[in-house]
């Protein structure tokens, strides 16, 4: 396995500033929002960003699921630029902020700039321990593939040995998505993907069925799983034979088994793998209600703890016990933010 260096993962997602704020319950009624679940903005909750700033103590804080994902890896790896990101803001102060905040973090932000609309943001509404985000994408929107073939952006995707797109992606450039993970299947690298939320399988199932066969590893809560294993009519909602089913379709990298790993909150994190009869179960350490912060960026924090064990050569039951090590991290902090150096150990 090689060492570290400089774009050995690219991801692709939307860079969205998240505004984020402690509120009432009466506030997702407002907007018709459910606890812990993601949503594009409509016309009905433009309303709801200004609200956030004006009448609550709202917080500014770099997000984007596929950036909050390579922000926690390069914080555990401790080696800036070690992960490219690849994404579209606008040119005003919010855009700014998001490349301080994301290249403070160690990430080497790569973004495409739009001069037609303002960068994305993410009202992130957080009741007790549970968030409810909605995402008005912006100037993430305006991501085109042409910005993945200039010259100096072809050599960071030809450099990579690691891909990782989320599923959010697919309402933006789902061709960029697909182009990576073709050549990625192609020359033997690994092209990982999120299912994000429930409305990708929801609304782009025939995405995911053109995707599904350059996927090597598959990221996925317990409703997304659900809500993906009704759109594809699996008739079933046990996790277990779920995953099996994702695991089982055609591959066209046959070399490399398919990873499906599902978490599911404090119950155990599930890894499925094609061509095998046992599915195993990894434990996740419960907090006490008091030590739970906000849960908004725990499924992120995940990806960027399992992407973080991958890059450095460890074994996939160890990369996920650092995803849980730290999603719990995050889980005690206000969104996807973190100080100090990393504490995980492999041994624990």
């Amino acid at each position: 396995m090689e060492s570290l260096r400089d774009g050995m993962l690219v991801g692709l997602g939307n860079p969205l500033l998240d505004i984020s704020a402690v509120v009432e319950k009466d506030l997702l009624n407002k907007y018709d929002m459910q606890p812990n679940n993601a949503i594009l903005a409509e016309e009905k909750h433009m309303p709801i960003y200004k609200e956030l700033i004006e009448k609550y103590k709202a917080e500014y804080i770099a997000g984007g699921s596929v950036q909050n994902s390579l922000r926690v890896a390069q914080w555990i790896l401790q080696r800036p630029r070690t992960a490219v990101f690849f994404g579209c803001v606008g040119q005003d102060e919010y855009a700014r902020i998001l490349e301080e905040r994301a290249t403070s973090n160690g990430v080497n932000v790569q973004y495409q700039r739009s001069s037609s609309s303002p960068t994305g943001t993410c009202a992130v509404l957080v009741t007790g321990t549970q968030r409810s985000l909605c995402a008005n994408l912006a100037a993430a929107n305006d991501f085109s593939p042409e910005h993945l073939r200039s010259e100096a952006n072809q050599a960071y995707l030809q450099g990579a040995q690691f891909f990782y797109v989320s599923g959010f992606f697919f309402t933006v450039s789902f061709e960029s998505a697909l182009s990576v993970a073709k050549e990625a299947a192609a020359t033997g690298r690994m092209f990982m993907m999120n299912l994000s939320a429930p409305f990708v399988p929801q609304f782009y199932k025939s995405n995911l069925e053109e995707i599904f066969p350059y996927v090597d590893v598959l990221f996925g809560n317990e409703t997304e799983a659900i809500a993906l294993a009704k759109e594809f009519n699996y008739g079933t909602e046990d996790l277990r034979e779920i995953g099996t089913r994702i695991a089982a379709l055609p591959k066209e990298n046959g070399k490399r088994k398919r990873i499906v790993i599902i978490t599911q909150g404090s119950d155990p994190v599930l890894l499925i793998e094609s061509g095998s009869d046992s599915i195993r179960e990894f434990a996740v350490q419960k907090l006490a209600p008091e030590e739970m912060v906000d849960t908004n960026g725990a499924g992120d924090a995940f990806v960027g703890g399992f992407l973080a064990q991958l890059l450095k050569g460890r074994s996939v039951d160890v990369s996920i016990k650092c995803g849980i090590w730290a999603a719990r991290e995050i889980i005690q902090r206000s969104g996807c933010t973190f100080e100090g150096e990393p504490s995980f150990c492999a041994d624990n």
